[in-house]
């Protein structure tokens, strides 16, 4: 059995939701059958990209992710958030 290969577009810090928001239906409407293909915004997107990607093939992901369930941590984003804001894994 051959694994797909993966290809995934981390968005660093860029891009305003209206850019990040077209960029992803870019990526969606091109989406091709040779390889898995995924596209991590920067956390203040993520919601909105997954209504941008739902019901395409196109993977959502974070870019970090804290190893704590919660707790005082400023900034960052648990496994729980990602996963409730859509996202399927984390780089």
């Amino acid at each position: 059995m051959t694994s797909r290969k993966l290809i995934v577009g981390n968005w660093k810090m860029n891009m305003l939701a209206g850019d990040g928001l077209a960029l992803a239906r870019a990526v969606a409407d091109g989406a091709g059958e040779v390889c898995d293909i995924g596209i991590a915004p920067p956390a203040v997107l993520l919601r909105e990209v997954a209504g941008v990607l739902a019901g395409t093939d196109v993977l959502l992901g974070g870019q970090d992710c804290h190893g704590e369930e919660s707790g005082a941590h400023t900034g960052d984003i648990s496994a729980a958030m990602l996963n409730d804001a859509g996202c399927g894994f984390v780089i």
